[in-house]
């Protein structure tokens, strides 16, 4: 590849992990490397990784640790460089071997049309070649190599495949790698077309909301295949094919049930299936407001508080993020902090009667993540003033007599 660059007079960089896993071989190789860069009057960029630690610590095999290494640290190279695409010199008998080797896990389209050829700015130009010729063309143009002793052993499954499977199949077809270089050709453009209209379709399914996703199940169970659908969208944030199935036999079933990938956790509500990211902060303590203060901070959320002389013809504005309190009623400290359970209050416009936060919020249906985050503003009696940005207590509504408001703010 690096030779084909240089005939056509491309400008690159030329870049060599050494992973250090074979010793002096490795040393070796980066040692190869970097005088054909000078030969050719390419910049020269060399890295050496403890990838047996990094694998260790992720908890993944050290074929992964590798990759992972490796392209993060060229997507950094490219960045700071100023280069357009990252290049590397996989073939076809590459992508052969990641084809089978994804059948023996499970696969589904995109798994069958082996190495895309093109990836956003990463880039595969000798994609269409088979090892056989890619070595016929080192041979006429008189081009030395270096061969990775680990690839003779079968401790690796990509390795046992090349050497035990792909010669059956050889011998079935000889022309395999051109069979499978046409076949993955139609799959990519098959994989291509069925995601373009997914997406199409998608888009008036999902909706986001701050921080939330909704998904709407009614747009799902109406539809065919609702299982591969769901999984469409729901694949970008980490849920397996398997938990999708589990997902979708839910649909149609009580509300509330949860589901969790590494990083989201999905709610069945009522109408929606409701995505929202499990890495949170911690929750705050309850907090204190003493008179003095004019603002707080709480679970990412601005309390704001002004004291006001109560003018019979001010307009007093009430909505979600702002409430009107009788200062007359108020005990210093006040207290601010997630409801519990138990909690009660008497809701305005209920005649004094008492309710259980918990049961206002499932006469109000409100769905189980809203309520992790409800908020609860206490009198220093203990009693609840504000169920935030859901109801004022009775109790502490401004009324004629009133000489001093308190106006709260949230935002």
């Amino acid at each position: 590849m690096l030779h084909l660059f240089h005939k056509a007079g491309f400008s690159v960089g030329i870049a060599h992990c050494n992973f250090g896993l074979r010793g002096e071989e490795s040393n070796g190789d980066e040692e190869f490397v970097r005088q054909l860069a000078q030969a050719y009057g390419f910049p020269f960029f060399a890295k050496h990784f403890d990838v047996k630690s990094f694998a260790k610590e992720k908890g993944i095999s050290t074929q992964m640790a590798a990759r992972d290494l490796r392209y993060e640290w060229f997507e950094t190279l490219k960045t700071t460089n100023g280069y357009t695409y990252i290049a590397t010199a996989h073939h076809a008998n590459d992508s052969l071997e990641t084809t089978l080797l994804n059948l023996t896990r499970g696969t589904g389209l995109s798994g069958l049309h082996g190495i895309s050829g093109i990836n956003n700015h990463l880039i595969r130009p000798l994609l269409l070649a088979t090892k056989e010729q890619i070595l016929t063309y080192a041979q006429e143009n008189a081009l030395t190599w270096r061969e990775d002793r680990s690839n003779a052993s079968d401790d690796y499954k990509r390795n046992l495949i090349r050497h035990k499977v792909v010669p059956v199949l050889q011998q079935l077809n000889p022309s395999l790698e051109a069979t499978f270089i046409h076949s993955s050709a139609k799959l990519s453009s098959a994989d291509r077309l069925l995601k373009e209209m997914l997406d199409e379709w998608a888009s008036g399914v999902v909706v986001k909301e701050g921080e939330q996703v909704r998904i709407s199940k009614a747009k799902i169970v109406l539809e065919s295949e609702p299982g591969y659908r769901l999984w469409h969208i729901l694949q970008d944030y980490g849920f397996a094919y398997a938990q999708v199935e589990k997902i979708v036999e839910g649909l149609n079933g009580m509300p509330g049930k949860l589901f969790e990938s590494a990083s989201y956790t999905l709610l069945i509500d009522r109408k929606d299936l409701i995505l929202k990211n499990r890495v949170i902060a911690a929750s705050d303590d309850e907090i204190k407001i003493e008179e003095s203060q004019s603002e707080v901070n709480i679970a990412g959320r601005l309390i704001s508080l002004y004291k006001k002389s109560r003018n019979s013809n001010d307009e007093l504005p009430s909505n979600k993020s702002i409430v009107s309190i009788n200062y007359d009623k108020l005990v210093f400290p006040l207290k601010i902090r997630k409801w519990e359970v138990g909690d009660s209050f008497r809701p305005l416009g209920m005649n004094g009667a008492r309710k259980k936060l918990s049961d206002l919020f499932i006469d109000s249906k409100m769905d189980r993540f809203a309520k992790e985050q409800v908020l609860v503003l206490l009198n220093g009696n203990g009693e609840v003033i504000w169920v935030v940005g859901v109801r004022l207590d009775e109790r502490y509504k401004v009324h004629g007599r009133t000489a001093h408001i308190l106006q709260v703010v949230v935002s």
